[in-house]
């Protein structure tokens, strides 16, 4: 059985989409136009979360597309396009779209009920798998997305430590909770604000903020603040201002400063976690967190994320400590099955491998279409996770980042979009590898960037 959209699209059983005969062949956006028009009357807008509207790449683009399906590494828009998705849900999905392992589990999960508001053997199965995982994360808390896991994160800190302060870095984004936003990246960036409208000051104002890669920033906050920081808060590979790795000893020397200064050093790995090594960059970096975040992968592509760390500090939560923390939906059946199928597929090691090569030829593809189209581009890569940046110079902090081409950037994402690659619709964001992505689409990938760099290059 087949059921027909109201914008001309067959969906099939199998969770394919099938373009309508009458679709014209040529890429086209009118039915995703219209669409957004008609979003625009009753949501914010047109989205439920601000960079989906396009607006870091307009006016080259006048629309989001709306997605109506997607398979493997692929998505479906709802004009009957095809493209190579590198957004893979902001990361999520690792392992690529409608996984039938993830399906299944998420199909016989929701047969028996989709929410109890009582404890659950997967629930347990699950924190197993993440405390296996992660060396230091000894017990953990499912939350629905990654603000909340920060946020509860934050809370046990203060709670913890009995101080009020948190150390974040320019640039780095960890979700819309109010002492948070303030010189954050992701889709804030896009906003050109420095802290979101609704944040009193007296909350801002908590926040030391501090460039990302500067140990000297560091350890003059610290200076400063002595004995009043509860933590420093941080990506270690920050990637919602675009990739940005850490410069050597940059982890290990803020574990260091932690340590003398007894506050905690929460990593949010929200992006990381899975997806640059099993144990996330703590495990490519060898540096151990306090506290660790986690969200996309973690939840297997449904609202998921969680807080984890030490014993002794995550004791600190309710009912057992003060440090109170509760959600109707937290770790849900249905969201813990498609988040135990996605972290059965990901204890293959060869998993890892896999990434790494699909990543490693893309990034080489990428610099030498760059090379040959005569555009200077600026590739930073961890594991399957990548930003292209335009720009001649290294880019190892917020400020490197906004002096790239942004313009640059936006031409090149139409183009690319209009040849069916689908990169983030950001100069700030990640472009995500997934398992699902074959050769032939990199090689597919390498060469539409090659006709879109030399197109842009003028």
């Amino acid at each position: 059985m087949c059921l027909v959209s109201k914008y001309g699209l067959k969906f099939s059983h199998r969770n394919f989409i099938i373009p309508a005969k009458t679709m014209d062949k040529r890429k086209t956006y009118r039915r995703s136009a219209a669409a957004y028009a008609e979003a625009c009357r009753y949501l914010p807008g047109g989205v439920n979360s601000p960079v989906r509207a396009f607006g870091g790449v307009r006016p080259r683009i006048s629309c989001p597309l709306f997605v109506a399906a997607a398979k493997g590494s692929k998505i479906y828009d709802i004009d009957g396009n095809e493209y190579i998705d590198y957004v893979c849900s902001w990361g999520a999905m690792v392992v690529g779209h409608a996984h039938p392992a993830v399906i299944k589990a998420v199909r016989e999960a929701a047969r028996k009920g989709t929410s109890f508001g009582a404890p659950t053997l997967a629930e347990t199965a699950l924190a197993k798998k993440v405390t296996a995982a992660f060396g230091s994360i000894e017990k953990v808390r499912f939350v629905n997305s990654g603000t909340e896991a920060v946020m509860t994160a934050m809370r046990l800190a203060r709670g913890y430590t009995g101080c009020d302060l948190i150390i974040k870095m320019t640039g780095g984004y960890h979700g819309h909770s109010d002492p948070l936003l303030v010189a954050a990246g992701s889709g804030v960036a896009e906003t050109a604000i420095a802290s979101s409208a609704g944040v009193p000051e007296t909350i801002a104002e908590l926040t030391i903020v501090i460039p990302y890669n500067d140990i000297e920033a560091a350890k003059a906050a610290f200076r400063k603040h002595r004995g009043k920081i509860a933590a420093v808060l941080v990506e270690p590979v920050a990637a919602n201002m675009g990739v940005v790795p850490p410069v050597d000893g940059y982890l290990q020397k803020l574990r260091q400063l932690c340590d003398e200064g007894r506050a905690l050093l929460i990593f949010d790995e929200v992006i990381t976690g899975f997806r640059v090594a099993r144990g996330g960059a703590q495990e490519l970096y060898d540096v151990k967190a306090d506290v660790t975040c986690l969200g996309k992968i973690v939840g297997g592509g449904l609202p998921l994320a969680a807080v984890g760390g030490r014993a002794d500090i995550m004791d600190m939560l309710a009912p057992l400590g003060p440090v109170y923390q509760a959600g109707t939906l937290s770790g849900n059946p249905v969201a813990t099955a498609a988040a135990n199928a996605t972290l059965d597929i990901l204890k293959n090691r060869d998993c890892y491998g896999k990434l790494e090569t699909s990543a490693a030829l893309l990034q080489e593809g990428l610099a030498d279409a760059a090379g040959k189209a005569g555009v200077a581009i600026t590739i930073n890569r961890v594991g399957s996770l990548m930003s292209c940046f335009f720009t001649e110079g290294s880019v190892r902090n917020f400020a490197d980042v906004r002096a790239t081409d942004i313009k640059r950037f936006k031409r090149f994402f139409a183009e690319m979009l209009r040849q069916g690659i689908y990169l983030a619709p950001s100069a700030y964001e990640a472009m995500f590898v997934s398992l699902a992505h074959s050769k032939k689409d990199i090689e597919r990938t390498i060469e539409a960037a090659g006709s879109s760099l030399r197109e842009i290059k003028g």
